[in-house]
Protein backbone atom coordinates (compact mmCIF):
# COMPACT_ATOMS: atom_id res chain seq x y z
CA UNK A 1 0.00 0.00 0.00
CA UNK A 2 1.20 3.70 -0.89
CA UNK A 3 0.56 6.58 0.63
CA UNK A 4 -0.68 9.88 -0.73
CA UNK A 5 -0.86 13.16 0.51
CA UNK A 6 -3.71 15.37 -0.35
CA UNK A 7 -3.73 19.10 -0.56
CA UNK A 8 -6.39 21.33 -1.14
CA UNK A 9 -4.96 24.74 -1.02
CA UNK A 10 -8.22 27.49 -0.27
CA UNK A 11 -10.20 25.45 1.73
CA UNK A 12 -10.60 24.12 5.18
CA UNK A 13 -11.06 21.25 6.36
CA UNK A 14 -13.59 21.45 8.99
CA UNK A 15 -16.21 21.01 5.61
CA UNK A 16 -14.97 17.55 4.82
CA UNK A 17 -14.79 16.13 8.23
CA UNK A 18 -18.41 17.49 9.03
CA UNK A 19 -18.99 15.71 5.64
CA UNK A 20 -17.41 12.48 6.64
CA UNK A 21 -19.03 12.39 10.45
CA UNK A 22 -22.23 12.75 8.72
CA UNK A 23 -21.66 9.87 6.52
CA UNK A 24 -20.12 8.05 9.55
CA UNK A 25 -16.87 7.79 8.63
CA UNK A 26 -13.81 9.32 8.90
CA UNK A 27 -12.41 12.01 6.82
CA UNK A 28 -9.61 9.14 5.48
CA UNK A 29 -12.67 7.08 4.56
CA UNK A 30 -14.12 9.58 3.43
CA UNK A 31 -11.45 10.55 0.82
CA UNK A 32 -11.18 6.77 -0.43
CA UNK A 33 -14.84 6.38 -0.59
CA UNK A 34 -14.61 9.24 -3.05
CA UNK A 35 -11.69 8.23 -5.11
CA UNK A 36 -13.41 4.51 -5.21
CA UNK A 37 -16.47 6.09 -6.57
CA UNK A 38 -14.45 8.09 -9.19
CA UNK A 39 -12.76 5.10 -10.39
CA UNK A 40 -15.94 3.22 -10.72
CA UNK A 41 -17.62 5.98 -12.61
CA UNK A 42 -14.50 6.01 -15.41
CA UNK A 43 -14.64 2.23 -16.14
CA UNK A 44 -18.39 2.59 -17.69
CA UNK A 45 -17.54 6.31 -18.71
CA UNK A 46 -14.82 4.80 -21.30
CA UNK A 47 -16.25 2.23 -22.53
CA UNK A 48 -19.35 4.48 -23.50
CA UNK A 49 -17.34 6.73 -24.79
CA UNK A 50 -15.72 4.19 -26.99
CA UNK A 51 -18.76 2.37 -28.17
CA UNK A 52 -19.93 6.07 -29.52
CA UNK A 53 -16.53 6.66 -31.07
CA UNK A 54 -17.26 3.28 -33.18
CA UNK A 55 -20.94 3.97 -33.93
CA UNK A 56 -19.81 7.84 -35.12
CA UNK A 57 -17.40 6.38 -37.67
CA UNK A 58 -19.23 3.54 -38.64
CA UNK A 59 -22.06 6.60 -39.88
CA UNK A 60 -18.80 8.42 -41.33
CA UNK A 61 -18.21 5.25 -43.45
CA UNK A 62 -21.48 4.98 -45.03
CA UNK A 63 -23.99 7.45 -47.08
CA UNK A 64 -25.98 9.31 -44.49
CA UNK A 65 -28.35 12.52 -44.50
CA UNK A 66 -27.38 15.17 -42.28
CA UNK A 67 -29.39 15.81 -39.73
CA UNK A 68 -30.78 19.79 -40.89
CA UNK A 69 -31.47 18.18 -44.69
CA UNK A 70 -33.79 15.48 -42.71
CA UNK A 71 -35.34 17.58 -40.22
CA UNK A 72 -36.06 20.43 -43.28
CA UNK A 73 -37.36 17.37 -45.04
CA UNK A 74 -39.46 15.70 -42.15
CA UNK A 75 -40.90 19.03 -41.78
CA UNK A 76 -41.92 20.03 -44.96
CA UNK A 77 -43.96 16.68 -45.25
CA UNK A 78 -45.83 17.45 -42.13
CA UNK A 79 -46.71 20.62 -43.96
CA UNK A 80 -48.19 19.14 -46.44
CA UNK A 81 -45.47 19.83 -49.39
CA UNK A 82 -44.67 17.85 -52.28
CA UNK A 83 -40.82 17.75 -51.66
CA UNK A 84 -38.04 15.79 -52.75
CA UNK A 85 -36.00 13.64 -50.60
CA UNK A 86 -32.57 14.55 -49.93
CA UNK A 87 -29.81 12.43 -51.43
CA UNK A 88 -27.81 10.66 -49.20
CA UNK A 89 -23.40 11.17 -49.50
CA UNK A 90 -20.74 10.66 -47.36
CA UNK A 91 -20.06 13.42 -44.34
CA UNK A 92 -16.76 14.98 -43.70
CA UNK A 93 -15.70 14.34 -40.22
Amino acid sequence: MSTTTIRMPGRPESPRRAAAKRADTTAHGFILEAIAEKTAQEEPRAEFDAVAEDRYANILARKTIPWQEMRGYLEDRLAGKAVKRPAARKLAR
